[in-house]
């Protein structure tokens, strides 16, 4: 959903249901001939397209990893090509993903993107200290908390704020760009939203769980009631910027509604 939204504000627009469809088509069938892995819309359309990717690239691209999967040359790629040349097509799709992200949002806004990374970068951080802790033989668990946290290393909190992070950084990104424009009874839903995701384990939390973290659910729960005594006081919405309005589509180019 997110790729195709993407794609939209590349200026590329596709019917969501059938790509679902298609995704979801693609994983049964893919699942009862064994593969563990789902397909679905690649990431990074605004990327492809600047780099003059068009359909039949896409076809090409499915067709050729298809006969790689058959051939079992998936081994002999992993030793002629290195990670390191493999790494900057990623970088560049990474970099275009990350300036679309404030280039396509109000300018307003750009503190609620950088809030939607948080997790996300969180998420990353723990992932290498576990990485480079497995390498040495031990686990963070092994060391100790405190003693990390001794070392400035804030472990604990980074692994509670990643968790989850996809889904938490979706909060976080929404409850940032409500309240700036002042739509708090909106992000009072979204806090909300956030603690009972938080509660079952479904953000910072390692598992699912009921009463996953007692505390994060409560601080969502504080801001919610902070957010509704602010809607209390019924706030003019922010005005958006002239830059903000929507430009009009030309005729004929606009995606047909679809039928429910």
């Amino acid at each position: 959903m997110t790729n195709v939204e993407s794609a939209a504000t590349a200026g590329d627009r596709y019917n969501l249901r059938s790509v679902l469809l298609a995704d979801g088509a693609g994983a049964v069938i893919g699942s009862v001939l064994g593969s563990p892995f789902p397909p679905a819309v690649y990431v990074g359309h605004p990327g492809w397209k600047a780099a003059g990717g068009r359909t039949g690239y896409s076809m090409a691209t499915g067709v050729v990893i298809a006969l790689l999967c058959f051939f079992g040359m998936f081994g002999l790629l992993g030793t002629i090509f290195p990670t390191a040349a493999i790494v900057p097509i990623l970088l560049y799709i990474g970099l275009l993903i990350g300036a679309q992200a404030f280039q396509a949002t109000p300018r307003a806004h750009a503190a609620a993107v950088v809030a939607a990374l948080i997790p996300n970068i969180a998420s990353w951080a723990t992932g290498q200290m576990d990485n480079v802790l497995a390498a040495a033989g031990t686990t963070a668990a092994d060391v100790g908390i405190p003693a990390l946290a001794g070392a400035g290393v804030v472990y604990d909190g980074l692994k509670t704020l990643g968790s989850g992070a996809i889904l938490a950084g979706l909060v976080l990104g929404g409850i940032v760009a409500f309240i700036i424009d002042k739509r708090f009874w909106h992000a009072a839903v979204f806090a909300g939203a956030g603690a009972v995701l938080t509660f079952v384990g479904l953000i910072h939390a390692e598992k699912v769980q009921w009463n996953a973290d007692g505390q994060v659910t409560l601080g969502y729960l504080f801001l919610t009631v902070v957010c509704v005594l602010f809607a209390l006081s019924k706030p003019a919405p922010r005005e958006p910027a002239p830059d903000e309005e929507p430009a009009e589509e030309p005729a004929g180019e606009r995606e047909p509604a679809a039928v429910a």
